[in-house]
């Protein structure tokens, strides 16, 4: 049988991981289709806040597109994180040491709009063929490369498949066998609230730890006009042996618990509570194989510590990108040649999510995460020293050592 259309290479899913691959794709002069299963503008589950690294992720793919994300009437500036240890002190930690002063590092921008602004810049780009409403249904290998048989009847034949259709990829869980291990992997809530108060207005995004969520957490994310993303994640093991439903507890939580009930006792929800699962990079696994590349949820490279998945999905795109480039180059798609897509995807966030999934592991402990906290509200320079463990990944090395642990006991600044 005869494909309808022939190309280099095929992009499953148009979310920022594939939209990242493919704008990148055609900087290189690659022959690109990307496949999108839904029609935008469309909503993805998710926190919505883009951190510092997706900005700078985006800065340098298009600045347009960054230029225009910032511009965005919906977005909200975001200057840091604050922690809320399960005693319920609180530690504010800033972005950028220059706090309000001059473009936030990060922003908090809805799903459904900063989706929409990608896959547009994608459907305007000439290089790139992009189909709304259809996904693959079928993949065949040949000696060739794909046949992918698509939800609307048509073949097509590519080179190399490049998989960004997020935690319930079919072709990463049956193709590239990737399974779903419940203990590195997570289910979450969203619901948008309006007039919650006590937002931060430095766009401060919340991450609220408490002793009955552990090792979860709540989030709180300010938006524009007084609303919030609220939402919450628990690993999938726990959540299946503590037998909890999960939209009932955020309701629970945000109406009964002492640290949240006031500041929602006028709060409206907007729409319905969603779900969604989160495929964690806390086990180091394979991103590619005989012809193909797994990017950002596909290939389960979300942080374990703080849900973040769209920094890592855009980054390994355009890792995804010029790898391909590079095999097609060299007319080489095997596994071998795609081999090196999981050398720079971990060089680059390797360290990263191992320091993560040890942050995790500690905020298991309601003990250490309480005693850290109040430690560094007592000492000035040892909450600077964590608060750069968030934003100088070498510092932040520095929980691997057992010396950071009997400075904390000593009240001492960590040393070098």
């Amino acid at each position: 049988m005869t494909a309808d259309l022939q190309t280099d290479v095929c992009i499953l899913g148009g979310g920022p991981g594939g939209a990242s691959a493919a704008l990148k794709l055609a900087q290189h002069g690659v022959k690109t289709v990307l496949m999108e299963k839904a029609n935008f503008p469309r909503d993805k589950v998710c926190g919505d806040a883009l951190s510092g690294k997706v900005m700078r992720t985006l800065e340098r793919l298009d600045p347009s597109l960054a230029a225009a994300v910032k511009a965005e009437s919906a977005a909200m500036p975001s200057w840091g994180v604050t922690f809320v240890a399960p005693s319920g002190r609180v530690l504010r930690v800033p972005f950028s040491r220059t706090t309000g002063l001059g473009e936030a590092p990060g922003v908090i921008l809805p799903r459904l709009r900063f989706d929409d602004i990608l896959f547009q810049q994608v459907m305007r780009d000439e290089r790139i063929i992009s189909w709304e409403g259809v996904a693959a249904k079928e993949f065949q290998r040949t000696d060739k490369g794909w046949r992918i048989a698509t939800s609307d009847g048509r073949l097509i034949e590519a080179r190399i498949v490049i998989d960004a259709s997020g935690a319930n990829s079919h072709f990463a869980r049956h193709v590239a066998g990737l399974p779903l291990e419940p203990r590195h992997h997570a289910a979450g809530v969203r619901a948008y609230y309006s007039g919650v108060r006590d937002l931060d207005p430095q766009g401060f995004i919340e991450l609220i730890f408490l002793k009955d969520l552990l090792p979860g957490y709540l989030w709180v994310f300010p938006l524009p006009g007084g609303r919030a993303n609220v939402g919450l994640g628990l690993r999938s093991d726990v959540v299946k042996a503590r037998r909890v439903d999960l939209k009932a507890l955020l309701v629970e939580l945000v109406t009964t618990h002492p640290q949240l009930k006031e500041r929602f006792m006028d709060a409206r929800l907007e729409g319905s509570i969603q779900g969604m699962g989160l495929p964690l990079a806390s086990k180091r696994r394979a991103l590619s194989g005989d012809g193909y590349l797994l990017v950002g949820d596909a290939g389960h490279l979300i942080d374990p510590f703080t849900g973040e998945g769209i920094s890592h999905a855009m980054i390994s795109g355009v890792h995804a990108a010029d790898v391909a480039s590079d095999m097609l180059k060299r007319n080489d798609t095997t596994a071998r040649a795609a081999k090196q897509y999981d050398e720079r995807v971990w060089k680059r966030l390797g360290k990263e999510l191992a320091i993560s999934t040890r942050l995790q592991q500690m905020a298991d402990q309601a003990w250490l995460f309480n005693f850290v906290v109040d430690r560094a509200n007592k000492n000035p320079a040892l909450a600077d020293t964590i608060s750069s463990m968030f934003t100088d990944l070498d510092l932040r090395e520095r929980l691997k050592k057992p010396g950071f642990y009997m400075d904390l006991v000593l009240g001492r600044s960590p040393k070098a």
